[in-house]
């Protein structure tokens, strides 16, 4: 090991030592630039002058390591250790001078010793470490710098509003960000939305921050900017990016609130959730569209309250452990779902509260559901009060008009690369994490951010500075995005849904991933919903529909989904792209969820398809729960959801190796034939196998030879076909035992019959010794 090296392992040890625990920087540069903004604060100049003189000093361990080996070249390392110690205790000396002086402030202003105490402890995470809060409601040259170099996480602490006493008068302070605007003034009840003198911001730094206090608004007051462009233009009056509360559709105002303090109950469930290892853990999604999943007699929508005490019991009773709520951000038209942005703090007005929100959020964790919501951070609506050249020109979007403009969606793109930006919106992830207590983000549309050609024709775009169609800005952003919410939330949900082959989606940033631990598996659904629209008879030549996913499982960290994509524009609900008559198409529906349940990876599925819904879903009325009282195989079809969940949560060998390929074997993939599937799946525990064989045609194969891994028992698990469920009754009723007959490559087989369209699902009920394999193996 060199000198440097050793030198450099003394400083990060010393180091160690001067810092407290709680005051543990990434670098000497940060503790510089902490205790720099102290100073600012308590306007100590001689204070801030003796640290910016000693601010080259600072310039981090290994720098200082550095310096100590090119001016001792021709030294001892003892010599070496010597300036190494003498370079911590100028250090040390500044540390200690600057809490020498707040000690002495602190006795002689013994009143504000609580308020020290406080700004002292916000001092305790720098952004780098990670998603902490920086301040509290305090505009610092501090908290502002790190909001311009898109490190804030928590800038919704200082923009929008905030309710709060200045010079022991109480009032509302504003913050927003308009780059480049001549002057920025306050409209809304409190001066009937007019413009005036009285109500116009300062602005506070160079990059465009503009604030103000203002002591005539109150709780409750709506209100917008007006933003006088850099041509001295007037544009539309905006809503607040970062308001907490907004007008409900169609109108656009945001309103000044303080939360109501709220009571959360979900301590066991977050205790529990921070233990586990997500990725080897049952994790089968309900995914809801809240102002459609159910409705009041008069069509109205169910409140947060309301939907409180109706979906937790539901989802807990049909055993999903997961529910993902469609987007909950402020959003102009309700036939966007809500991934047409506009406020993206404040939950829809739509049902409710920010309150009644999270009272959801907590009664479902009350009841062991995990919480994941739509997040897009991609792309926002072009209203005119919205984020839409909200200074006059592009300010959230690209500067670019081809980089900017989503026409699929008539959207607009956020600019990922831009600092403000950047703060805005992983400060927003973490908001949701923080403040509802989520477990979970499905970040929308990812290909979308990926791509600079997404959607585009040629002669449309430009490459990047490499030649290639890689949005590099946008890459750094998810990257730097995963890596801030795994920071604070270590067992978070970040799932991508992403439809293309982009590498590496689900790896670590530190290996060049994008830093995700869950992908849509867009492949096979496609591949699968086609194999399962074609008659049975035409199935056969296309068998690889079914098996071909198990090529590529296990390149990410996949979640099979079904998602409200597949039921709408045309492609028909559920049960209605299965093939045949109606016994046939439920039998299908059945053989294809006990398929999906086997197969490796987490699990989606919308509302509706757990009733066979008939009709495409539509997001201006409620699911159709009257058929589940008139039709008995809706009902029974709900009894087989419900069921097979349970199952699925029942058996590790269904999850606790999704991601190794020791988890999953194929038996006989290739019987395009007859249209049959045989595999296992298995957990660490090899009596704990269960073994799969899925038939998709119409019809009964008795005395059907499987091989199987052990010498034992099998008996019958769980039948698709089961009258209980809809089916024709053709089961086994009988454990079988296996004979020492080798078949499909495994040492022992047994003889079944397999039930017409339907998913048999048989677990080891014993395994005996094979003497003449242990022979073997001696």
């Amino acid at each position: 090991m060199s000198k440097a090296s050793n030198d450099n392992k003394m400083v990060n040890k010393k180091y160690s030592e001067i810092i407290s625990k709680d005051i543990l920087y990434d670098n000497a540069n940060t503790l510089a630039e902490n205790l720099l903004w102290e100073a600012n604060k308590k306007e100590d100049k001689e204070d801030k002058s003796k640290l910016e003189d000693n601010n080259i000093k600072l310039e981090g361990n290994s720098a200082i390591a550095e310096n100590i080996k090119k001016e001792n070249t021709n030294k001892s390392v003892s010599k070496a250790k010597m300036a190494v110690t003498k370079k911590l205790s100028e250090k040390k000396e500044i540390i200690s001078k600057a809490e020498q002086k707040k000690k002495v402030k602190s006795n002689q202003e013994s009143s504000k010793i609580k308020e020290v105490d406080v700004k002292e402890k916000s001092q305790k995470t720098s952004i780098e470490r990670k998603a902490k809060k920086v301040s509290n409601n305090e505009l610092t040259s501090f908290s502002t710098y790190l909001f311009h170099q898109g490190k804030n996480y928590a800038s919704y602490e200082i923009m929008g509003s905030h309710i709060k006493t200045e010079n022991r008068k109480k009032g509302v302070q504003f913050a927003t960000w308009a780059p480049n605007a001549k002057a920025v003034y306050l409209v809304g009840d409190f001066n009937e939305f007019k413009i005036s003198d009285e109500y116009k911001l300062e602005k506070i730094t160079d990059n465009g921050l503009w604030k103000a206090f203002f002591t005539n608004v109150k709780e409750g007051d709506k209100y917008k900017y007006c933003i006088i462009d850099r041509n001295g233009k007037q544009g539309p009056f905006k809503a607040d990016p970062y308001a907490i509360k907004n007008e409900l559709r169609p109108n656009t105002a945001s309103i000044v609130y303080k939360p109501k303090s709220f009571k959360w109950s979900d301590t066991k469930w977050i205790n529990k959730r921070n233990r586990i290892n997500v990725l080897e853990q049952p994790l089968n999604i309900y995914e809801v569209h809240l102002g459609s999943w159910k409705r009041n007699d008069d069509g109205e929508f169910l409140t947060y309250d309301e939907l409180s005490e109706e979906l937790p019991k539901y989802v807990k009773e049909m055993n999903y452990t997961h529910v993902e709520l469609m987007p909950l951000v402020e959003h102009p038209l309700d036939a966007s779902w809500g991934y047409q942005g506009t406020g993206y703090y404040a939950p829809t007005s739509r049902y409710g509260s920010l309150e009644g929100l999270k009272k959801l959020t907590n009664k479902l964790h009350e009841e062991n559901i995990g919480v994941i919501m739509d997040w897009a951070p991609g792309h926002f609506c072009k209203d005119a009060h919205g984020l839409y050249k909200f200074a006059g020109e592009p300010t959230y979007e690209y500067k670019e008009e081809w980089k900017a403009d989503n026409k699929d969606w008539g959207t607009y793109s956020f600019d990922l690369g831009r600092p403000e930006v950047k703060s805005y919106l992983i400060s927003n992830a973490l908001y949701w994490y923080r403040e509802f207590h989520i477990d979970g983000l499905r970040v929308d549309a990812v290909s979308s951010i990926l791509y600079l050609d997404y959607s585009k024709n040629n002669g449309e775009w430009e490459p990047n500075k490499y030649g290639g169609n890689g949005n590099l800005e946008a890459i750094q952003f998810l990257k730097d995005l995963n890596q801030a919410v795994f920071a604070e939330f270590s067992t978070a949900l970040m799932i991508a849904e992403e439809s293309t082959a982009w590498p590496n989606v689900t790896k670590p940033v530190i290996t060049d991933g994008l830093g995700f631990n869950l992908k849509w598996n867009m492949g096979w659904m496609n591949d699968t919903l086609e194999y399962i629209e074609l008659k049975p008879e035409y199935r056969e030549y296309h068998h690889k529909n079914i098996t071909f996913a198990m090529m590529y499982n296990y390149a990410e960290n996949y979640i099979l989904t079904l998602s409200h994509d597949e039921v709408v524009h045309g492609k028909k609900s559920l049960i209605g792209k299965m093939a045949g008559d109606e016994w046939n198409k439920f039998a299908g529906l059945r053989a294809y969820i006990g398929y999906m349940i086997g197969h490796p990876g987490k699990k989606l599925s919308f509302m509706g398809n757990e009733f066979a819904q008939d009709i495409e879903w539509r997001e201006y009325e409620s699911l159709k729960w009257n058929l589940i009282e008139e039709n008995e195989l809706n009902k029974k079809t709900q009894i087989f959801f419900k069921d097979i969940n349970k199952l699925y949560i029942d058996n590790k060998a269904l999850w606790e190796l999704d991601y190794d390929n020791s988890g999953f074997e194929w038996i006989e993939a290739n019987n395009n034939q007859q249209s049959v599937l045989i595999f296992d799946r298995k957990s660490r525990k090899e009596d704990e196998t269960l073994i799969f064989i899925v038939n998709f045609k119409s019809q009964v194969y008795y005395d059907y030879q499987i091989g199987v891994p052990f010498l034992g028992e099998y008996e019958e698990l769980f039948n698709t076909d089961d009258t209980i469920y809809g089916g024709s009754g053709q089961v086994m009723g009988t454990v079988l035992t296996s004979e020492k007959v080798p078949f499909h490559n495994q040492p022992y087989s047994i003889k079944i019959k397999v039930p017409p369209m339907a998913t048999l699902i048989l677990s080891v009920k014993k395994i005996l010794k094979d003497e003449n394999q242990e022979e073997m193996i001696r």
